[in-house]
């Protein structure tokens, strides 16, 4: 028989320091897989599912292109009563597909040169004609993918190319580089927009918009995922060696774009075709290397996010969060942390039948924190609701946070339970930017909505064309629970109009409602040569060190043992934080940013801990002989 804790405490059943201490008893935090469960799909053996395009089926069947060029079937995708799935080859010969779609009972998937229609005639489960709908000029750089197609709603097809990479991008080896295209009804190509480095992910939304998804590079301070409309240029230089055909849509030139290093914003201000981003991605604090993203129109399968937007990053292996809302005509919002713990780099993402999300992934060559080298996975909402920041409004003055929970009052009007900032990134040919130009957001006052599901955050200095993070770590419901993710990031490039926020009361700071905790410890520092390894653990997460590298094994930076053989010295190490050398780990696709935005005493305690790991080990005398 099971008694409450409430009778137990009527009943006197309970002593004092009993009771003290289940009121000292904090809450179980809950975790993302409470809400949100990764299944994987059993794959055998023999195939090397490298996936490059998923394409559900309306049969419940799901396709699968992959990077070596084949394109399988799969049944029973769902697993349905614990069954495992079968396969079916369906196509094969391909070159490096990365792109695939059902349409009208055919299948289309992009290959590096070619846009094919495969088709089975007999229904035998195999493609019996391969039919080229479009191609497209290749140099033969291995940097030069293909993306899509991605069909509108009138059932025409875009696609996306990278441009080459010669020791930075590059669109002129062959034409259309670096583009997005439409392909017409007698497979031409129809070039739309430039500007784009590394496009892997994009979607046609519901409103008939095109979204990409960017990855850091040069021109490409951080991730981001940007609006493209017909004549529109996205920021890399690279592709701009093709505005001079006569059917380019702009004439735009590289020698026209500013290469001062000065924020995107004020670039676009000189350059008219530049187009800002709608949403940024913060480099590491969010993701390292942006790739698809679809939007939910499950009305309510996938949880409480209907009309946003999933965002999967393949560096990072995880789910990212978007919303979006038009400000004087353009796109802008917030993105946020989602899902973690997906098995390889998520590259390629599509809704099934039932409203759960089918991830394909790949990381052989392309770092990712996942460790297998590819994999299929499904995301699937279990029908409990997290307590998590669900949108963020600009306003005149401020923002406007949304909830899917009820925030604890007295916690919400705290002004400490608030942390607010602004920064953004330099505009230039360099690879990546450091964060610059940050500064802290001063919070006016709280306004929160009668039904506690809105706080407007009341603050001065509002910056147009920068990144304004907004963390809410005090934040409870009503069951003391903290949010699952405390923290967004709202890209501001206009501020709306309307009625300014009236505080009638000035709100002053006062105790967090918490529930009550044991005396926390003394926090440990570094002496001389002493380490503290729970410190550093602590540093490594908060500065996001954690989602390039571990401490002994390969993610998608080097793990730190090997650095720790490197014999840097500590101030060695703050310089390449500052200064990364790509050219050092050269077996490493994935160059890191410039960290300067991490204070020079954390990186040195980070620095002390690395060094440290290299005393546990034996010394490989010639590989300190031949460090870098």
């Amino acid at each position: 028989m099971k008694i409450s804790l409430k009778i137990l405490l009527s009943m006197g059943l309970l002593s004092v320091a009993t009771q003290e201490l289940f009121a000292q008893a904090k809450p179980k935090p809950y975790t993302e897989e409470d809400f949100y469960e990764i299944k994987t799909i059993a794959i055998p053996d023999e195939i090397k599912l490298e996936a490059g395009g998923i394409a559900p089926m309306p049969d419940g069947r799901v396709a699968v292109c992959t990077r070596r060029g084949e394109v399988w079937i799969i049944e029973n995708p769902y697993q349905l009563n614990g069954t495992k799935p079968s396969y079916t080859l369906f196509a094969s010969g391909l070159h490096e597909s990365l792109g695939l779609a059902y349409h009208e009972g055919s299948l289309y998937c992009t290959q590096r040169g070619e846009l094919t229609k495969l088709t089975d005639t007999n229904a035998d489960g195999k493609a019996d004609i391969y039919e080229s709908v479009a191609n497209w000029d290749l140099s033969g750089n291995y940097h030069e993918y293909s993306y899509g197609p991605v069909f509108d709603k009138n059932g025409d097809m875009y696609l996306t190319f990278n441009v080459a990479w010669v020791g930075y991008g590059e669109g002129k080896l062959a034409k259309w580089r670096g583009w997005l295209v439409k392909v017409k009804k007698d497979g031409t190509l129809e070039p739309v927009a430039t500007g784009l480095r590394s496009p892997a992910g994009f979607t046609v939304n519901s409103n008939g918009d095109v979204l990409y998804g960017e990855n850091q590079g040069d021109w490409v301070g951080s991730g981001r995922v940007t609006h493209l409309e017909k004549g529109d240029f996205a920021g890399n230089a690279g592709g701009l060696f093709w505005t001079k055909e006569p059917d380019s849509p702009l004439k735009l030139t590289k020698a026209d774009i500013p290469d001062t290093g000065e924020p995107m914003y004020e670039a676009a201000k000189k350059v008219k075709a530049l187009k800002l981003p709608a949403v940024w991605f913060p480099h590491a604090l969010m993701g390292i290397s942006t790739a698809d993203m679809i939007e939910d129109e499950t009305n309510g399968k996938f949880g409480p996010f209907q009309g946003q937007y999933i965002v999967f990053d393949q560096g990072q292996s995880k789910a990212m969060r978007m919303s979006l809302e038009k400000v004087n005509g353009k796109y802008q919002g917030a993105c946020y942390p989602f899902r973690e713990g997906f098995q390889s780099g998520t590259v390629r993402a599509r809704w099934g039948n039932d409203g759960s999300i089918f991830v394909g992934m790949t990381s052989r060559g392309w770092g990712s924190t996942g460790k297998a080298l590819f994999g299929i996975q499904r995301l699937v909402w279990n029908g409990r609701t997290p307590f998590e920041m669900k949108n963020v409004h600009a306003m005149p003055d401020g923002f406007e946070v949304e909830f899917t929970q009820p925030v604890n009052l007295k916690s919400a009007q705290d002004l400490a339970s608030y942390e607010l900032k602004s920064f953004t990134y330099k505009y230039h040919h360099q690879y990546g930017s450091p964060i610059i130009n940050q500064e802290k957001t001063p919070l006016k006052g709280v306004i929160v909505s009668e039904d506690r599901l809105k706080v407007r955050l009341v603050m001065d200095n509002l910056r147009k064309g920068y990144i304004h993070e907004i963390l809410a770590s005090g934040l409870v419901n009503d069951e003391g629970q903290p949010l699952l993710h405390d923290i967004s990031y709202y890209t501001l490039n206009d501020i709306p109009a309307g009625e300014l926020a009236k505080i009638t009361t000035k709100a002053t700071p006062v105790a967090p409602v918490k529930p009550a905790t044991l005396p926390a410890k003394k926090e440990k520092v570094v002496v001389g040569n002493i380490v503290d390894t729970k410190q550093v653990a602590s540093l490594l997460k908060k500065h996001a060190c954690t989602s390039c590298h571990a401490e002994a094994t390969r993610v998608v930076g080097p793990p730190f043992t090997e650095v720790a053989k490197r014999n840097y010295t500590n101030e060695q190490i703050l310089d390449l934080v500052y200064h990364p050398k790509p050219e050092n780990w050269p077996d490493y696709a994935t160059e890191m940013a410039s960290m300067t935005h991490v204070p020079k005493a954390d990186v040195l305690k980070i620095a002390n801990w690395i060094n440290s790991l290299g005393k546990k080990q034996k010394p490989d005398l010639n590989k300190i002989e031949n460090r870098d």
